[in-house]
């Protein structure tokens, strides 16, 4: 929505800006009259509009400005524009020469944003060129080939008159074979901010430089002491190491005035990087050690002289989606409570690391967008400043200039208002040099253009986009650099312009949930995305209570969840899916590491026994207490400790197993079925039950008779046998001879006897029992 500041003739101060144009007018008469007096007829004249009916060639040759310096010149500068020009036509263009081209002060930001959108477009009013010394002539340009030019001109023979915007323009004129007149063949405009003075009063600008990035740690962790981290790839490394985007902001950040607006989450990973980390190998859940501690390292150590005795904004850990929460996730368990964890965090996170206390007042919904329900939720852990932007809360009362970012929107809660022509000038694909050159002289246009709309004071706030690419950082870097040396602005904190003066006719009221734009509204988590987030809370709660070290699962996993709510996520639903469900599945596995070993049939001979019960805990940590309870399904037949069931408690070591008696009692034969389950010390059930039969045997009066009359006649027969032996050796004493040697017999001097009865039991065996698990009796 256009402002009111963009229509010809409104300013705050009439006189001053009447005697400017008049100025201007005068002085740039002839400019003017060249732009308007086009020749009657012949397409001989180079600075004819060319019109797709009149030359079939018009635009066949494109234009391209890589450098324009000085970005923002003053008196006694020369401006030098480099670049190339190619040929993208099928004829060869001959008698061809670059020329600058310089318009009239562009006079509202609406106006800059129509030549910015048709700046190649010759159908426009082009400006006459300049004195023609100041070109760069080429003999032929042939087709497909890129052709380099350098022209350089004093600003003084620009003729720039009144302090403002001017359309300044690079052109390619020639003819063809088709065509053998000179004509415009290709135009490239952009602009030239031009204010050699002072201004007074300036516009006080906070620029947020956004350190944030995407998740790379899962909520998994070595068993070890120390935790090792894991990551879900070596992106981050890339990233931090020379060359890479975060190295880059923090490199080109250092030397600005800026406020940092950091995630606690980055920093975080950066910091478990410096130790010893494990690195995801494929998609699977092989790991390999992580080797980039000294980039860390360095990245952290340049970071904290970056930010020193600068102004810090911490958001919650791991950038929440505040509006993804508003509209999907407050009806979810849990889900308000994991923001409130998330903004609690920081402190023990970013002062820590860089050694600068940060501020956590503000929250920053995806892009500025705002709605009700957004400030509902954003407000809720603790925040009273909401940075918005104006195209969502936009101008309704007709102001003509642009008001102070500070709006006080009730419920002592203030929205911080960027302005969107400056926040959006870096947007899009910025690697090509030409791109760059034109998102920096539109970024500084529009922020002169700001500056020269009221006498007022005001204080403006340029919020980029929070995650810019390499390319994007250095443009915007240029432009404040530019910026914060000109002379019509000055930098200024965020807290110092969110406590500003607000002025009293800008709009303060947010617009319903309806107005939140349907793009990025399709962008957003799902709502089964906190339901998800919701369960695993809850099953990380149950866990918790039974180990004797709950915060190495807590934080690590606490995190997570966090994590899981990111905005990064947005234009990943896939992997935003498949990092939930790791920590979900993650969990599971934690949790089935504390268990009950699976039983077979137990058999029960006799009236009564003990049964034992093992749970096993493959943690490094111990656990418990936990309650076990075995319970009987038929009471009538078997009975535990003389009921239905019992209850014991239990806490297993790490690495351990631990078995639990339980007394039984058997009222008849047969099968029962008995269930043993866990249970936390509040009577949740923790993990699988487990389910086994008892198969009882009772011991008859005629079975004991049969065993009584065996044991019987095996006492009977060794009784004989006894007497045999003795009798039979008092027989060889009668037999010895007078030296008292003895008969040949066996070996100890006991004559075999052929009558000695063979052994009536065989020997041990050594085979396994029978089928069915034995108890104690």
């Amino acid at each position: 929505m256009a402002e009111a500041a963009d229509f010809q003739g409104t300013s705050a101060s009439p006189a001053r800006r009447w005697l400017r144009r008049t100025t201007a007018l005068l002085a740039g008469a002839p400019l003017l009259a060249g732009v308007v007096q086009l020749p009657a007829a012949g397409p001989a004249s180079a600075d004819a509009p060319a019109s797709p009916k009149q030359d079939a060639g018009a635009g066949s040759v494109a234009v391209a400005v890589d450098t324009l310096t000085p970005s923002a010149p003053t008196d006694g500068d020369t401006v030098t524009v480099s670049g190339t020009v190619t040929n993208n036509g099928k004829r060869t263009v001959t008698g061809a020469h670059v020329g600058l081209r310089v318009g009239p002060e562009i006079d509202t930001r609406s106006s800059l944003d129509a030549v910015a959108k048709d700046s190649d477009d010759l159908r426009g009013t082009v400006p006459p060129e300049i004195d023609d010394k100041y070109t760069e002539k080429f003999s032929k340009l042939v087709p497909g080939v890129a052709e380099h030019f350098n022209i350089s001109v004093p600003v003084d023979d620009l003729d720039l008159g009144d302090d403002g915007v001017y359309q300044f323009a690079v052109s390619l004129s020639g003819q063809t074979s088709a065509q053998p007149w000179e004509q415009i063949l290709g135009i490239q405009r952009t602009f030239l901010p031009w204010q050699p003075e002072g201004a007074d009063p300036k516009t006080r600008t906070t620029a947020l430089w956004p350190l944030v990035s995407t998740t790379h740690m899962a909520a998994e962790t070595g068993p070890d002491e120390e935790q090792t981290p894991v990551f879900l790839n070596d992106d981050l490394a890339k990233d931090i190491s020379p060359g890479g985007r975060l190295n880059q902001m923090v490199t080109l950040g250092k030397d600005l005035d800026v406020t940092w607006v950091v995630d606690p989450d980055l920093l975080a990973s950066v910091d478990a990087m410096t130790g010893s980390y494990r690195v995801r190998e494929g998609e699977g859940d092989k790991t390999v050690a992580g080797t980039h501690q000294e980039a860390a390292k360095q990245w952290l150590a340049d970071l904290q002289k970056a930010v020193a005795d600068k102004e810090v904004v911490a958001l919650p850990f791991a950038d929440p989606d505040l509006a993804s929460l508003a509209h999907n996730g407050t009806a979810g368990a849990g889900s308000l409570s994991q923001l409130k964890d998330a903004t609690d965090v920081v402190d023990n996170t970013v002062e820590p690391i860089l050694h600068v206390k940060p501020s956590t007042d503000f929250a920053w919904p995806v892009e500025g967008a705002v709605d009700r329900s957004i400030v509902k939720v954003a407000t809720s852990a603790g925040a009273d400043k909401v940075i918005a932007r104006s195209d969502s809360l936009q101008e309704t009362n007709g102001l003509p200039y642009t008001p102070s970012a500070a709006r006080p929107i009730g419920g002592g809660t203030t929205a911080v208002v960027a302005d969107a022509r400056l926040s959006t000038a870096f947007d899009g694909d910025l690697t090509k040099a030409s791109a760059s050159t034109l998102a920096i002289q539109g970024f500084l246009a529009q922020s002169l253009a700001l500056e020269q709309q009221t006498d007022k004071q005001r204080s403006i706030v340029v919020a980029p986009p929070r995650m810019p690419t390499a390319s994007q950082a250095r443009a915007m870097a240029s432009a404040l650099r530019t910026l914060q040396s000109g002379t019509w602005s000055e930098p200024q904190k965020l807290k110092a312009a969110a406590t500003a003066e607000p002025d009293p006719d800008a709009t303060t009221s947010v617009p319903g949930d309806s107005a939140y734009p349907a793009a990025l509204r399709r962008n957003e988590l799902p709502r089964s995305a906190f339901t998800q987030m919701g369960q695993t809370q809850a099953k990380l709660t149950d866990f918790t209570v039974v180990l004797s070290e709950p915060s190495r699962v807590v934080t690590p996993f606490g995190r997570a969840l966090n994590r899981g709510m990111s905005a990064s996520w947005r234009g990943r639903a896939d992997r935003a899916e498949t990092f939930r469900d790791g920590v979900t599945s993650y969990l599971d596995a934690l949790t089935g590491r504390v268990k009950l070993i699976d039983k077979s049939e137990t058999k029960l001979s006799g009236r009564s026994a003990t049964i034992p019960v093992t749970v096993q805990n493959n943690l490094v940590q111990d656990v418990g207490p936990l309650v076990l309870r075995l319970s009987s399904t038929n009471p009538t037949r078997l009975k535990i400790d003389g009921s239905a069931y019992q209850e014991q408690p239990v806490s297993v070591s790490g690495g351990h197993s631990q078995s639990v008696k339980f007394t039984t009692s058997a009222n008849a034969n047969g099968r029962a079925t008995v269930i043993a389950q866990l249970y936390t010390l509040d009577g949740r059930p923790y993990g699988q039950a487990v389910t086994f039969d008892v198969k009882v045997t009772e011991i008859t009066a005629t079975v004991m008779l049969v065993i009584g009359g065996g044991v019987l006649l095996l006492v009977l027969a060794g009784f004989r046998m006894y007497t045999q032996r003795k009798r039979a050796a008092a027989r060889d004493a009668e037999q010895d001879g007078p030296e008292g040697t003895a008969e040949p017999g066996n070996a100890e001097g006991n004559p075999e006897q052929p009558s000695d009865p063979k052994p009536d039991t065989a020997t041990e065996s050594a085979d396994p029992s029978g089928t069915g698990e034995r108890v104690d009796r």
